[in-house]
């Protein structure tokens, strides 16, 4: 039988510092005499949960007010209301992928609505865009500005901490607020990894979800019924994401309206694309083909003049005239290297050439769309104040 008087051997309880013994149940209650509760998330200055709210409260000292909106706010495109006015008219609604609270003309279910991809010239309800499912970030103040103008789904806002207020930074705060769009303060190391390396992202960047593309077809048949000549660009074997933002900046500059891709070997909307573009993407269009050739075709069958730019072309831009101006077009470019693939060139209406200095051998691509842009768009010009005139002379 055993001893149950016995005493605990000598050394087998651990006591703390004050004689109590360890882990006793909270009979030790002067142990935790001092401590205060844990605070609230939103009371911790370094929890994400406080640094929205400090950034919240900065906003409403500088005369900002929060009003309701959905997270992440709607889809967006060229809408005749929109912010940045009625010159894009012609862009359609594009959207991003994950955010389901967003309107649009897509809907939330887009993927599931449309079927294969088809660059001819079926019905819309045919046609699927492309998805990237990847998050960009979108960074640099004017960038963020424009992107948050044009009502771009948004995930999240990053600040940098101590950033250097203006009115870009002011605006963009009172859109983000305004949208339920959350703001996270964070310090310059970790914009920096957001941003990416050799990023200049000037103490802002937002992070919206991947971007769907439009469909050419539906490109032209939307700027069509808006009362616009298509004036288009399609890029073939361009692989430069600064070349696509300076593309894109271009077409918005001189009246464009959409840019087509290839889906195979050619860059996609990036946010290096988005940063070079100076926010002319949340204005311009981005239309993915399934085969740019068979696209070519189509917009062909559509009445749409397909002209090519190639140093070796059969006439220079200038010949060119105002009768090319007055049809719809679509500008083929190819990358510098290489040029315009075999396929594509055998499919456009003309090869033009673009007269340069014997000691230049070539120009960019950007460039050269650039020119070419800006010749339709003065011959153009030209042939309406023409007939402005024509119309005041009777």
């Amino acid at each position: 039988m055993k001893n149950t008087d016995r005493k605990a051997r000598t050394g087998s309880v651990r006591k703390g510092s004050r004689g109590g013994q360890v882990g006793s149940g909270g009979q030790g209650r002067q142990a935790l005499e001092g401590h205060k509760p844990t605070p609230k998330a939103e009371d911790r200055p370094y929890h994400p949960a406080g640094k929205r709210k400090a950034a919240a409260e900065r906003f409403t000292a500088a005369g900002g007010t929060r009003s309701g909106g959905g997270a992440g706010g709607g889809s967006y495109g060229n809408s005749e209301g929109s912010g940045d006015g009625g010159s894009r008219g012609a862009a359609p609604s594009r959207g991003y992928k994950g955010n389901a609270s967003r309107g649009g003309t897509r809907g939330a279910s887009q993927g599931a609505q449309r079927g294969t991809g088809n660059t001819g010239g079926g019905g819309a309800s045919t046609r699927r865009a492309k998805q990237i499912d990847e998050h960009e970030i979108v960074t640099g103040r004017n960038s963020v500005v424009e992107a948050l103008r044009a009502k771009i789904p948004a995930n999240t806002l990053y600040i940098a901490a101590r950033i250097e207020m203006d009115e870009r930074v002011k605006e963009v705060l009172l859109m983000a607020t305004s949208r339920n769009i959350p703001i996270l303060e964070v310090m310059r190391p970790e914009l920096d990894r957001l941003a990416g390396r050799d990023a200049v992202h000037q103490g802002l960047a937002l992070k919206v979800p991947a971007y769907e593309y439009a469909h050419p077809m539906e490109l032209l048949e939307l700027t069509i019924s808006r009362g616009h000549k298509p004036l288009f660009v399609a890029l073939d074997g361009i692989t430069d994401p600064r070349n696509l933002g300076a593309i894109i900046r271009s077409t918005a500059a001189f009246g464009g309206h959409g840019i087509i891709v290839p889906q195979r070997r050619s860059v996609g909307v990036t946010a290096s694309a988005w940063k070079t573009s100076a926010g002319a993407a949340a204005r311009t269009p981005v239309a993915m083909a399934s085969n740019l050739t068979q696209t070519l075709k189509s917009l062909k069958e559509q009445g749409v003049f397909v002209l090519g730019l190639d140093g070796g072309g059969d006439v220079q831009l200038p010949e060119l005239g105002q009768g090319f101006a007055e049809r719809p077009i679509v500008i083929v470019v190819g990358s510098e290297g290489k040029g315009l693939s075999r396929l594509v060139t055998e499919t456009c209406d003309a090869i033009v050439s673009i007269p340069i200095s014997a000691s230049t051998e070539s120009l960019n691509a950007g460039i050269a769309v650039g020119v070419t842009l800006y010749e339709v768009s003065r011959l153009r010009a030209q042939i309406k104040a023409a007939k402005d005139a024509a119309k005041l002379a009777k």
